[in-house]
């Protein structure tokens, strides 16, 4: 006789659990229990455990709400939880998993997924969706990879993931590489792995420092910046244009902020790392990166934040936090794990 898994699916709201039944829009209508009873074939699959944690659209998700979640899931996975279905909407979802990713040690599966169509829409997406997530959670090959984000039948890494079109039911794909593998058939087929770092301790959210998100544009001016640390700031990521270039006019105000505080040069481009080496006028990654600011690697400026908060949030600062986020900037681009002290 074959044990079932045991997998937790935890609801933290989003358009799965919508529908137009009270409003000419989308609202919230459904309970987990309703998303459950719309996908069968979910019994068979795993022993289902349920946790609504939240009933909210994405965008009123915040840090601390899952801070509590990865608490939470290390709670359930150390009482022998298999591993855990988060669903939510897919605004910030992308954002869900990175921070899940940064905070959870361990091997069990913990997958991410939503739905791009409310739940009594034609062709509603939610519950193959969740069946897929499901799947995924079960499947052995998913262990020791991190946080995953299956959607429209492809498996994506957390690190990687972006939401790229507001409609399309395909809307989430690896940005810069192929997706980790596909849902084909009822069957999980991977064909690449990421690289993960230890999980980030000691978060509290009750020490939580804002971090800015400043996108450079045509003829844009320091006055944001310069009141950033009057205003409470701990932090800023900057997303520069192409490799990760500013005005020369902003510079005197970057470095005086990076003397502050920790701040981090993102790009806005969708694809692509920021550049080091190539640029040395006034406003280029070269004289970013002299002045103190920290690279982001080949993460998006949304993730280089989240980052960068959680550190601050574990009383990081100076040469640690750095070093930390240097290594976990980086670490997408290695095939083995890498261990931070």
């Amino acid at each position: 006789m074959t044990i079932k898994k045991r997998i937790l699916i935890v609801s933290l709201g989003g358009t799965i659990a919508m529908t137009t039944d009270a409003a000419p829009g989308l609202v919230p209508t459904l309970a987990l229990d309703d998303l459950l009873r719309r996908s069968p074939a979910l019994a068979s699959l795993g022993a289902i455990e349920t946790w609504p944690l939240a009933g909210l659209p994405s965008a009123s998700l915040a840090i601390a709400q899952i801070i509590e979640l990865a608490h939470g899931l290390r709670r359930r996975f150390a009482d022998g939880c298999d591993g855990a279905v988060v669903v939510q909407g897919t605004d910030t979802l992308e954002e869900t998993a990175f921070l899940l990713d940064c905070l959870l040690p361990g091997d069990q599966p913990v997958v991410v997924t939503g739905a791009m169509r409310g739940s009594n829409a034609p062709g509603a997406d939610g519950p193959a969706n969740l069946v897929d997530a499901v799947r995924v959670a079960t499947d052995e090959q998913s262990r020791g990879m991190g946080t995953l984000v299956v959607f429209d039948g492809e498996i994506h890494a957390a690190r990687f993931v972006r939401k790229t079109h507001t409609l399309s039911l395909a809307a989430f794909r690896s940005v810069g590489r192929a997706a980790l593998g596909r849902v084909v058939a009822d069957e999980v087929h991977v064909s690449a792995g990421v690289g993960r770092v230890a999980a980030i301790e000691r978060v509290d959210p009750a020490r939580e420092w804002p971090v800015a998100l400043f996108r450079f544009a045509m003829g844009a001016d320091d006055r944001v910046l310069k009141r950033l640390p009057d205003l409470g700031y701990g932090g800023l990521v900057i997303e520069g244009a192409g490799g990760g270039h500013v005005s020369a006019c902003l510079m005197p105000a970057v470095r005086a902020l990076a003397a502050k505080m920790p701040v981090v040069l993102a790009s806005r481009c969708p694809e692509g790392p920021v550049l080091r080496a190539t640029y040395a006028y006034p406003g280029s990654e070269m004289d970013l990166l002299s002045a103190g600011v920290l690279h982001a690697g080949d993460l998006c400026g949304l993730k280089a934040r989240l980052l960068l908060s959680l550190l601050l949030m574990a009383q990081e600062d100076g040469a640690d936090l750095a070093a930390r986020f240097r290594a976990r900037a980086w670490s997408g681009s290695q095939p083995h794990m890498e261990t931070i002290s």
